[in-house]
């Protein structure tokens, strides 16, 4: 009798582990959203640490210069506050406000008097506790702006401001400016910068309330003018 012999075929084993299909991971996914949503708005990291660097540096620059006008103000008289243009007061209209063309005129003519390193401007077109700010900082008070002007203004030995140019707007007017000045430090460093600043009105009294200053160069830019002597302590050293 025949026998019939049946073969089965036998499927070959592996020894290597299947490889499962690519995956991400969770961790992955958190970490190419985080790229996301830096690439959309990097400022949300932290920010640049140079920036806040340079910032710190500057706001220190600008105490310092406050304290150092303060104590050279101690060896000069006081200035007189009938210097300034205050006497009779702006002219009002029916409601006690200022009048805003008034206002305006008033800080024209104070660009005329270089309001910015003399101090003298007229009072009464700002509320006295105008906010006033700058790249460096800003404070509150009327005085104590009127004291860091003159206080400036006496660590010059010679400065030039001219008012380039006046834009209006419905809340404010923007008065732009070209500036220099040589001051009075024994390397004599020359400051030089263009800029504009912003005159906010209250909606009730007409004055400013804010007046804030805007540079068109860079923050350390400017502050490295102060320690750079001018070409005339060049040529004076040279010279001996």
């Amino acid at each position: 009798m025949a026998s019939t012999l049946q073969v089965t075929a036998v499927r070959p084993i592996s020894v290597y582990p299947r490889r499962r299909p690519s995956v991400l991971l969770p961790e992955s996914r958190r970490r190419n959203s985080d790229l996301r949503r830096f690439a959309e708005n990097p400022k949300s990291s932290g920010g640049d640490p140079g920036s806040r660097s340079d910032n710190a540096v500057l706001k220190l620059a600008w105490y310092g210069s406050e304290l150092l006008g303060i104590a050279a103000s101690v060896f000069r008289p006081s200035p007189s506050l009938a210097g300034d243009q205050d006497s009779g007061g702006l002219a009002r209209e029916g409601s006690g406000s200022v009048d805003r063309a008034r206002v305006v005129e008033a800080v024209k003519e104070d660009f005329e008097r270089s309001y910015f390193v003399t101090g003298n401007l007229t009072l009464d077109a700002y509320e006295e506790n105008c906010e006033f700010a700058d790249p460096a900082g800003s404070f509150k008070g009327l005085s104590r702006f009127k004291r860091n002007c003159s206080n400036f203004g006496a660590l010059l030995e010679k400065s030039n401001m001219k008012l380039t140019k006046w834009e209006e707007f419905e809340d404010k007017g923007i008065g732009h400016w070209r500036f220099s000045c040589v001051m009075s430090f024994p390397w004599r460093p020359i400051l030089s910068a263009t800029g504009y600043t912003e005159y906010y009105f209250d909606a009730q009294s007409g004055r400013i309330c804010r007046h804030v200053e805007n540079w068109n160069v860079p923050k350390m830019a400017l502050l490295r003018q102060i320690f750079r002597p001018s070409r005339w302590v060049w040529e004076k050293n040279n010279s001996l």
